[in-house]
């Protein structure tokens, strides 16, 4: 059974999760880089992570690497990446995908506090073209260095913290942000998750 400070635990947690805010990743197959995204998601409050595989390939999560945080969040898979953004549109995500374009945004002018899907394409080729046609923004990380373009996990990781700085500062961390059904239905699974000690 779980303690009292566990119970507590989960859900202080569970409340600083944001569901207006979802990450999507298009096509990833390094095992390592996916597994540090996951890690990230957990740090920084997302529930739903996206996931785009037109082989319906499992996703490859390495749990050394992510300290087991896959537990804590909820998988939705795609087998194309119209069917996953056309559903978030839907659902009244605005969609923000992350290119080297020279019209891309600078990654910090992008205002995250509205509900948004951020989508992170694979390590080789980047945010295929369909993805950036349905996109309502395309964001980029500003480098001066030889080499423009930074590992994947960097990239959701810089994006991640400017996001929480965004929301923090608009006091999204301070009250929960789930609904009552919701928090119940994650709080059931999280504790069903610590008693069977996965």
């Amino acid at each position: 059974m779980p303690t009292k400070e566990r119970i507590a635990k989960v859900k202080r947690v569970l409340a600083f999760r944001q569901p207006d805010l979802r990450v999507v990743l298009e096509e990833v197959k390094n095992t390592h880089n996916a597994s540090a995204v996951v890690r990230t998601c957990d740090a920084a409050g997302i529930l739903y992570l996206d996931i785009i595989s037109s082989e319906g390939d499992p996703f490859p999560v390495n749990e050394a690497i992510s300290t087991r945080a896959e537990k804590w969040l909820h998988f939705q898979y795609h087998t194309s990446s119209a069917d996953c953004l056309t559903q978030l549109k839907k659902k009244g995500f605005k969609i923000a995908a992350t290119s080297l374009d020279k019209d891309s945004l600078p990654y910090q002018s992008l205002d995250y506090t509205q509900s948004l899907a951020i989508v992170f394409g694979n390590e080789a080729e980047g945010v295929s073209e369909e993805s950036l046609r349905l996109a309502d923004y395309k964001i980029r990380i500003p480098m001066v260095g030889m080499v423009q373009s930074l590992n994947l996990s960097v990239s959701v990781g810089i994006i991640l913290y400017e996001v929480m700085k965004q929301r923090e500062q608009k006091g999204f961390y301070k009250n929960r942000r789930l609904s009552a059904k919701e928090f119940k239905v994650f709080m059931d699974e999280w504790l069903g998750v610590i008693k069977k000690g996965r």
